[in-house]
């Protein structure tokens, strides 16, 4: 074995998965696992932990693994983390944890996000649930949103002893796990229902169908359901887009109602009657982890796929695994090009995509070279379907309903990182609705802040 390489993980062959929505990497098996975990060199001031935003105690739970205690590891993982078998899926590893692995210095860093998917994996094929409270304390808390802020919120909450109410507005619970992220990277009956039911058994109420701002107010839960705080986990569902010519065509989608579409309402089973216009060739515009998601899932629908981003590869904000597998599977890379104008038929369906093409200037305020457009350089994609993947930001229908909830120009609820606290007394908040589109496990983040300032407020009335 040589320590400085990690063990590779098996993956589905591109052009077997690029025709299917079964998850494309297959995970450790546990000699694997303990193989790779035996590269843990088992650091005094492990980085690592400082690097993870949840602050998991990865050389402890590694450590379990090489010595095949799969339970104790799993049991060290929940002290930090209610959605492992998510984590270990869709966090960027490479950027937090391993992005600051000491084996990483030399060689490449410890597989932690595999490790950890494995722990997870073992888990639930082994019936291991992370133990729920014996007694609960008899104070209510609201959640509203059941995505990662709102589900971590809630299972720390729980284990605290409170009574946890997630109040979800759509049908499903798991938010942006169930309606956002692809079957191919996070299988949903599997993996999510399975974190989510686990937190359920901590003793938390889920009520779907709940518009909280329509169905019910944040003034009720306090005034009419006897909820002493209220945590705002709703993410950022408003998607954004160009403003350009042609933006409203027949055949053009926000990468959100694409994926949503196909995640949650199953479009991309012939068994259910869920429409979607899937498209022959498809151009995503935008070059996040959601793009990425949006391309792989039409080229799955049988489209040919073009990914139109205005900066370079090296500017490109998507996971460098996404990018990678999207590359492996056949998906076209339109770099330094910027869409202009979306042409369309006499019917008002998108038949063209006019582009310019950009260079690299100055560095702009996000540190990143600012794009520039190249003089008579324009050209055409031919396309009948275009998903614009600009990112989201908040809907204001909670703060709109919501007396003495400051929020900021984006549209973003105002809270303190430390804790999640509004402007408003007894109300926190944390994740995408606080911050816009961000990471899963920067959601998990606020909301376990989130469930530290509830728990201090309510322990002083």
């Amino acid at each position: 074995m040589d320590v400085l390489k990690k063990v590779p993980v098996k993956e589905q062959d591109p052009k077997v998965r690029a025709t299917n929505f079964e998850e494309v990497c297959l995970g450790y098996s546990e000699e694997e696992a303990m193989e790779e975990g035996t590269r843990c060199i088992q650091c005094k001031n492990p980085k690592c932990v400082v690097g993870c935003p949840v602050s998991i105690n990865i050389p402890g739970f590694i450590k379990q693994v090489v010595e095949g205690n799969h339970e104790e590891a799993a049991k060290i993982i929940a002290e930090s983390s209610a959605l492992p078998a998510v984590c270990g899926r869709v966090c960027p590893q490479e950027s937090q944890c391993e992005g600051v692995c000491i084996r990483g210095i030399k060689g490449e860093p410890v597989s932690i996000g595999k490790l950890e998917r494995f722990v997870a994996d073992w888990s639930r094929e082994h019936g291991f649930v992370p133990a729920a409270p014996e007694k609960t304390n008899g104070k209510k808390v609201a959640v509203i949103g059941s995505g990662p802020a709102g589900l971590t919120c809630a299972g720390d909450l729980a284990k605290m002893g409170y009574e946890v109410t997630i109040f979800e507005a759509l049908h499903e619970p798991g938010g942006v796990l169930t309606y956002g992220i692809p079957e191919f990277r996070l299988p949903k009956e599997t993996v999510v229902k399975t974190e989510i039911d686990n937190v359920r058994k901590l003793g938390v109420k889920i009520e779907t169908n709940v518009i909280i701002g329509k169905s019910v107010t944040i003034d009720e839960l306090f005034e009419e359901e006897g909820f002493l705080a209220v945590f705002i986990g709703s993410g950022a569902g408003l998607p954004m887009f160009m403003g350009i010519p042609g933006e409203n065509a027949n055949g053009v989608f926000s990468a959100n109602e694409y994926l949503t579409r196909s995640n949650l309402m199953k479009a991309f089973r012939s068994d259910y009657d869920t429409p979607i216009a899937a498209g022959n060739k498809v151009a995503v515009v935008g070059g996040g982890n959601v793009a990425m998601d949006a391309a792989r899932t039409a080229l799955r629908l049988g489209a040919t796929v073009h990914v139109v981003y205005r900066r370079s590869e090296a500017e490109l904000p998507a996971r460098v695994e996404e990018v990678h597998h999207a590359k492996e599977e056949g998906i076209i890379f339109n770099l330094l090009t910027n869409p202009v104008e979306i042409l369309t038929d006499e019917k008002g369906w998108v038949n063209g995509m006019k582009c310019v093409k950009m260079e690299l200037g100055e560095p702009d305020a996000s540190g990143r070279r600012r794009p520039v457009e190249v003089e008579d350089s324009e050209f055409v994609i031919d396309v009948d379907t275009v998903i614009m993947s600009l990112g989201t930001s908040p809907n204001p229908l909670i703060s709109n309903t919501t007396k003495g909830l400051d929020i900021n120009k984006r549209r973003c609820i105002i809270a303190d990182e430390s804790n999640g606290q509004t402007s408003r007394e007894g109300v926190f908040a944390g994740g995408d609705a606080v911050t816009g589109a961000a990471t899963v496990i920067l959601a998990m983040e606020a909301g376990r802040a989130g469930a530290r300032g509830i728990h201090e407020y309510l322990s002083k009335k």
